[in-house]
């Protein structure tokens, strides 16, 4: 039964694909999201203000805590050693904090889920910080915008601009 899950046997039964014949290659992953809010609420993230404390400092911290750990949280994750992990913010009036991660290792599976797990993760806490006063925010458009090396190359999702 080949449906081009990889996660999959020949049964249907889900397992970890075995990636030990692989060769060992220079990976790298970035990732995006948004959490939309309240202008005020944005205000307050922007200003330092928020009773919680620094709301993307928090953020980052989770977001690369989050990262390490994705192994644990997907089921059929590998746990791999990460090389690098960034984790950053762009305010966006007037309602918007974009966060994108970059994810790096050596190794022989990619780290496209560690850079989506840091995005989710970062997001909720934003959301956590800031609740107390605005619990209409979203969180959205969680996405790979690229990745590189492995066998199956380069991916680059149209119109994604890189950040500078």
């Amino acid at each position: 039964m080949d449906n081009g899950l990889n996660h999959f046997d020949s049964r249907g039964n889900a397992h970890m694909v075995d990636v030990g014949a692989k060769d060992d290659t220079d990976r790298e992953a970035v990732a995006r999201g948004a959490v939309r809010m309240r202008p005020e609420t944005l205000a307050l993230i922007k200003s330092g203000t928020a009773a919680k404390g620094g709301v993307l400092g928090v953020a980052r911290i989770a977001g690369i805590m989050a990262a390490k750990e994705t192994g644990r949280l997907i089921p059929l994750a590998h746990p791999i050693t990460l090389s690098g992990v960034n984790v950053d913010f762009r305010l966006c009036p007037p309602d918007r904090v974009e966060i994108q991660s970059r994810v790096r290792t050596t190794g022989k599976t990619g780290v496209e889920m560690e850079a989506l797990t840091a995005v989710g993760v970062a997001a909720l806490t934003v959301y956590d910080m800031c609740k107390a006063v605005d619990r209409a925010m979203v969180i959205e458009n969680i996405r790979l915008v690229s990745k590189c090396g492995g066998k199956s190359g380069v991916f680059r999702r149209d119109g994604e601009a890189d950040w500078v």
